[in-house]
């Protein structure tokens, strides 16, 4: 079994397309990012979601799309906060058209999100699906804030750790699974389970991408290797290696975090010294990544697989 469904990811990519087929420098800037390929993963667990129970795939492929969207958003307002120059092998939006026009792109992302909302048929799914897509939006902001904040701080505990990237990450990878459950019609154990599973990916997510900052290949990654450690970010990895570290490597590690001038040979270094706060991050994965797997056991055997095998991709994959 392909865990990606070629067909299906084709109809999410001409539900995306709909959206922003207008000819003009904003579309443009906006089509940038949202059409330079991407993995698709949020749109395509609503629509595998909503495949528990339903097969109308025109019923959700809006609102799939819609959680795609904002995804987009956030990534081209993220890219100008971060000054990151490069995104999945290309120029960032705000560096291809400049800032005023990348602010403006994520904007009508945005707004084209709440217009795909407003394609859905029933008026009760579509005002649940709001509530959560409005909620997914309002975590991701406070995630991103506390990301940011974390950077200058140097008491952050796992658990801090642990709730921003349940908003920053989690938040948009639960409400397509929340949102797939909505328009299924599933019944509230159902959709509790859902979202557990999501809780448990999401947070798989980030961590991988933490992991990949550090032994990833750039090419693939789509940003130099140690990008994170420059910056200052408070990863898992780092968290745990400040916490656990003999005093010498502690300070080693200290002299490169947040220091953008840092050479390839003190990056490197410092990976080293992180080596054991990674194999404590891929147990985390392992452990959330089988929590997450157990949650769908309520679902038919056959019609869960694909959802399984996204937790496992999620954990194994290497961009």
């Amino acid at each position: 079994m392909e865990i990606f469904d070629k067909d299906l990811l084709s109809k999410i990519e001409e539900e995306l397309k709909k959206h922003v087929e207008k000819e003009d420098i904003l579309y443009d800037a906006s089509k940038h990012l949202l059409l330079a390929g991407g993995k698709r993963i949020r749109p395509y667990l609503a629509t595998l979601t909503y495949m528990l129970k339903k097969d109308n795939l025109d019923e959700i492929l809006p609102p799939a799309a819609a959680v795609e969207l904002i995804h987009n958003y956030t990534l081209i307002h993220d890219d100008i906060m971060d000054n990151d120059d490069e995104r999945r092998g290309k120029p960032t939006v705000h560096v291809e058209y400049g800032e005023p026009i990348a602010i403006l792109a994520g904007d009508l992302l945005y707004a084209k999100a709440f217009e795909a909302i407003s394609n859905i048929e029933d008026p009760k799914k579509a005002h649940e699906v709001l509530k959560v897509l409005s909620k997914s939006c309002v975590e991701v902001c406070e995630g991103q804030a506390m990301d940011m904040e974390f950077e200058d701080r140097d008491d952050i505990s796992l658990d801090d750790y642990f709730e921003m990237i349940s908003k920053k990450t989690g938040a948009l990878i639960v409400a397509p699974v929340e949102i797939g459950a909505i328009m299924a019609e599933c019944t509230e154990e159902e959709k509790n389970a859902l979202c557990e599973y999501a809780k448990r990916i999401g947070m798989t997510f980030q961590i991988q991408d933490d992991i990949l900052d550090l032994v990833g290949d750039n090419k693939k990654i789509g940003k130099p290797v140690g990008s994170d450690i420059k910056e200052g970010k408070k990863t898992v990895i780092i968290i745990h290696a400040l916490k656990n570290l003999p005093s010498e490597k502690k300070e080693k590690l200290l002299k490169v975090l947040g220091n953008s001038n840092a050479t390839d040979e003190e990056i490197k270094e410092a990976i080293e010294i992180l080596s054991d706060s990674i194999d404590y991050a891929k147990n985390i994965m392992k452990n959330a990544t089988e929590e997450a797997k157990a949650y769908l056991k309520i679902f038919d055997a056959e019609k869960r697989k694909r959802l399984e095998a996204i937790a496992d991709f999620i954990m194994d994959r290497i961009y």
